[in-house]
């Protein structure tokens, strides 16, 4: 079994992207590393090249600014790595920049492409998440945010990234077939200082709207990112993985919640309580079919 894996990046350091954790964290289950780096402001290529990994191969992109509806270009950076990887691997594993698998995982993961090898209904494998929020002692628990997500792929010849790269389809649009495995993807987008966070939205709304359209989200944030007008969180009690230790040490903030606070209007508190009791979520998003 030959099992690749791919991520794109563009202004890592900037924006202090746990990348090099990301990769890390994944590269013992991976036979070869795409890496697409897009034209940064900062080092991130360095950066890239500086992880010692036989492994790793750097495609060097350059991103179409233009396109600025939906996060397409998202999708579009992550098809450059896509079509850069071997292929006779059998699994395609994909993780963005701010996403870290921890190392309890990789052997259930290897397992569950061991076992769907050969069984060409599995399209894909899904992934369950942990949505950390202003620091690593708390987990957004709201339903907005998505629960699961595929980020394995069967090497078939006719996947494509979908929409702003969250998941993927089909080239002609179908829905991927997929397994839900027991393994968590842990995503540390919204975890660094408030100082670099605004600068992250203020860029990446770039990726959504025209310049009109994104002046108010830009004044919004002239400030820090205040991370207390969270709607709701919970503690996180587990541990971290191994690959995020020393960047969890050099945290240079302070962020605390109480977590018995909900700012979450009448009928979202309903639909919670639907799902503490039923493990049903009211109209979730689902861009897969599962077969488990």
């Amino acid at each position: 079994m030959k099992v690749s894996g791919f991520t794109f990046v563009r202004n890592a350091i900037k924006f202090d992207y746990p990348i090099v954790e990301a990769i890390t964290s994944i590269l013992p289950v991976c036979d070869e590393m795409i890496v697409a780096v897009g034209n940064s402001d900062d080092d991130t290529l360095a950066l890239i090249k500086s992880i010692d990994s036989p492994k790793i191969k750097i495609v060097q992109t350059i991103w179409d600014d233009t396109l600025r509806e939906g996060g397409k270009v998202l999708a579009v950076e992550t098809n450059k790595a896509l079509t850069a990887l071997s292929p006779d691997s059998d699994w395609y594993f994909y993780i963005q920049g701010d996403e870290v698998v921890h190392e309890k995982y990789l052997p259930t993961i290897q397992k569950a492409m061991h076992d769907n090898l050969n069984d060409p209904k599995v399209e894909g494998l899904l992934f369950k998440y942990l949505h950390f929020y202003g620091s690593y002692q708390y987990v957004a628990d709201a339903q907005r945010w998505y629960r699961q997500e595929i980020r394995i792929i069967r090497n078939q010849g006719n996947i494509t990234s979908y929409r702003d790269a969250q998941g993927f389809r089909t080239i002609d649009d179908k829905k991927l077939s997929v397994k839900w495995i027991d393994a968590f993807v842990y995503h540390y987008g919204w975890v660094k200082s408030p100082e670099i966070q605004k600068e992250k939205m203020k860029s990446s709304i770039n990726f959504w709207t025209t310049d009109e359209e994104s002046v108010g989200v830009k004044k919004h944030y002239e400030d820090n990112f205040d991370y207390s007008e969270i709607d709701s969180l919970t503690n996180f009690n587990g541990t971290h993985p191994a690959v995020m230790q020393a960047r969890i040490a050099r945290v240079n903030w302070q962020f605390d919640f109480d977590i018995r606070e909900k700012k979450l209007s009448l009928k979202n508190r309903f639909r919670a309580w639907i799902e503490k009791l039923t493990g049903w979520r009211i109209g979730e998003y689902k861009n897969f079919k599962p077969l488990n």
